[in-house]
């Protein structure tokens, strides 16, 4: 069984799922098209973060980093390979998106790399839409940059 609750970035077990992110997409991608966070170094009460449970272990983790301005940023999901097709990134996403709600956050953006096919096509399915880039980032032919109204 699987359920999803609430975390934080120094948490050994999130800091290896994130750890498992980074590696797979310093494969995918040259550095600077790798738009990595360090969620730990955030300001307290910018950051939402959850993970997924399968029994003791945790096999998915995801954040949003709110902004001043009602937005927010998805971050850092990421599926334990092992645990993919069980439909938990929708899951995620959805307890992701109404924490966001419940912080007054409007709208959701996010940054995905070209070579995600099922991280993209799993945005779409939970309502995301192409968009050009947004603040900090610059255009890149290596990203696709996506938004979700949540009112």
């Amino acid at each position: 069984m699987y359920h999803i609750v609430e975390a934080t970035a120094s948490q050994p077990d999130v800091m290896a799922l994130i750890d498992a992110l980074d590696r797979y997409q310093a494969a995918l991608y040259p550095a600077e098209s790798n738009h990595l966070l360090d969620l730990a170094s955030l300001p307290d009460g910018t950051l939402i973060l959850r993970k997924i449970m399968h029994l003791e272990q945790a096999v998915g983790c995801g954040a949003v980093v709110l902004n001043h301005d009602g937005s927010g940023e998805m971050k850092r999901v990421f599926i334990d390979p092992t645990h993919r097709g069980q439909q938990l990134g929708e899951t995620l996403i959805a307890a992701l998106e109404l924490a966001a709600a419940g912080c007054a956050c409007h709208t959701l953006r996010l940054e995905t790399g070209i070579e995600q096919h099922a991280a993209i096509k799993l945005y779409q399915r939970c309502g995301y839409q192409i968009r050009d880039a947004f603040a900090p980032y610059q255009p890149d032919p290596l990203s696709i940059f996506m938004e979700k109204a949540l009112r």
